[in-house]
């Protein structure tokens, strides 16, 4: 005879029912720390207290709810709360169903308002024009390397660096019908098509590729076209009705692209934190060299150094840095001091928590 589940389901309700009561609590403080941050010009957010929340409640959990779930249901929480100070708006490289709109609601949660933009450069100019507080654009890929519209779009544009994404990327073959033999051409952004050429001349190698702006672009095409596939999100999928054909089609697995989160002002140090930089050098023997040995001598691990070439001017170029660390720790500030003392060409870009890398093709 089976055993009556109304009292677990009953007491189930009873915990939920306490969880909403403590979540409208919880929000209602933090709309009390928005007007107390309000009357003292206080900065609305606070990433070393974040952290520190983090950690706490992961110490409590003792390792008894999965710690990952955990991490998203609080950040979920946590950013809601945070909305209720201020209410955000994030532009990021549309349409809908990017990965850089995944990357932007993993940071912001569900709660901001998001604006596609048909090119990260859009992205840049409405964050420096002040039409948006924040953008997110993808800056690096583990497999294929930097993003260089996003490195060039810091050359011309001015923001600063809020915080960064890292997103372990599953690639999907779709289409409008999910049967392999209507796709006549495979469309993507350069990134993804670039990730999976292996597989796509495996496979598809009679199929044309086709190069867009966007993930959420080529996902757009197949469901207006059922001979054209794309590689596409897992969220793209359900916001343009299509259907699975193949999944994981990426050549290389724990492909992780980078996303930088870019705004007006970069936060106060989380005690785990980044600094980019972008510099140009004199034109003298060692001169790249000497910018290296002052940031060895400093004690400071060079996360990443990337060079781009200055438009219209032929070989001349600037360097991107990260160096890890934040501008206000005493040992950053003065290397970069001596950086600013030596270079043709000086700007911080931003220091920002560092970010957790995790798998999402949501």
């Amino acid at each position: 005879m089976a055993k009556d589940l109304t009292p677990v389901r009953d007491g189930i309700d009873k915990i939920d029912n306490t969880i909403l009561e403590l979540l409208k609590e919880r929000l209602s403080l933090a709309k009390s720390i928005g007007q107390l941050k309000d009357e003292s010009k206080r900065a609305k957010w606070d990433p070393l207290r974040e952290r520190q929340i983090y950690e706490r409640l992961t110490k409590l959990n003792d390792g008894v709810f999965p710690d990952n779930s955990l991490h998203s249901i609080f950040h979920e929480i946590i950013t809601t709360c945070r909305l209720s100070q201020q209410k955000i708006a994030v532009a990021y490289l549309g349409p809908e169903a990017t990965f850089t709109h995944l990357a932007g609601v993993k940071y912001f949660g569900q709660s901001a308002t998001y604006s596609p933009m048909e090119s990260i450069a859009d992205v840049f100019s409405e964050v420096e024009k002040g039409r948006t507080q924040y953008g997110i654009v993808p800056v690096e890929n583990s497999i294929e390397g930097a993003v260089f519209s996003t490195l060039d779009s810091f050359m011309q544009y001015r923001t600063k660096i809020c915080g960064e994404v890292r997103m372990e990327i599953t690639h999907n073959l779709v289409c409008k019908s999910g049967d392999i033999s209507d796709i006549q051409t495979v469309a993507s952004h350069t990134q993804p098509l670039a990730q999976c050429r292996e597989w796509l001349r495996k496979h598809l190698p009679s199929c044309p590729t086709l190069p867009v702006f966007s993930t959420g672009a080529a996902a757009q095409m197949a469901a207006n076209n059922p001979n054209i596939g794309a590689i596409a999100s897992s969220l793209a999928i359900k916001t343009y009705d299509l259907q699975v054909v193949v999944r994981g089609i990426e050549d290389y697995r724990g492909n992780t692209t980078r996303f930088l989160v870019i705004g007006k002002e970069s936060p106060s140090p989380s005690g785990a934190d980044r600094t980019s930089l972008l510099l140009g050098i004199m034109e003298r023997p060692g001169a790249l060299n000497e910018i290296l040995s002052v940031i060895a001598r400093a004690g400071i691990n060079l996360a990443k150094i990337e060079s781009r070439p200055i438009k219209g001017k032929q070989w001349k170029y600037l360097f991107f840095l990260d160096l890890m660390g934040h501008i206000e720790d005493e040992h950053i500030k003065d290397c970069c001091k001596t950086l600013n003392s030596l270079c043709s060409y000086y700007e911080w870009l931003g220091s920002y928590p560092q970010a957790d890398e995790s798998s999402s093709d949501a």
